[in-house]
């Protein structure tokens, strides 16, 4: 971000409208781990909004979401997987930041319409 799109000290940045439409098509991808990784998807897929280097409590615009399945995103049904909202740190040992697979999932989803 270049120093003039900075709004004024003090006000924050507009927040990104939802976008459920975006939403939709990251949760019809299979998991983008899963298919980097040669590993069997065994849940549905889920649409993660990353953390990785994010400050506060501030969530990721819906443009930024990527494809997890259930294993890899909360870890509740399939343990069987390393889970980012378990263990973050051992998560991006294993697959790096999850910021890292934005733009791929974008990529796919702009190749697909």
């Amino acid at each position: 971000m270049n120093i003039m799109s900075k709004p004024p000290l003090g006000l924050k940045q507009p927040k990104a409208k939802p976008n459920p439409a975006y939403l939709r098509k990251v949760r019809d991808l299979n998991c983008c781990i899963c298919e980097a990784f040669g590993l069997p998807q065994l849940s549905g897929t889920t649409a993660h909004h990353p953390i990785c280097g994010r400050f506060g409590n501030l969530k990721c615009p819906d443009h930024e979401a990527i494809p997890l399945c259930e294993g890899h995103h909360q870890g509740d049904f399939d343990t069987s997987k390393i889970a980012i909202h378990r263990d973050r740190a051992l998560w991006v040992e294993t697959y790096g930041p999850d910021t890292d697979w934005i733009a791929v999932t974008q990529d796919k989803i702009a190749t697909t319409v």
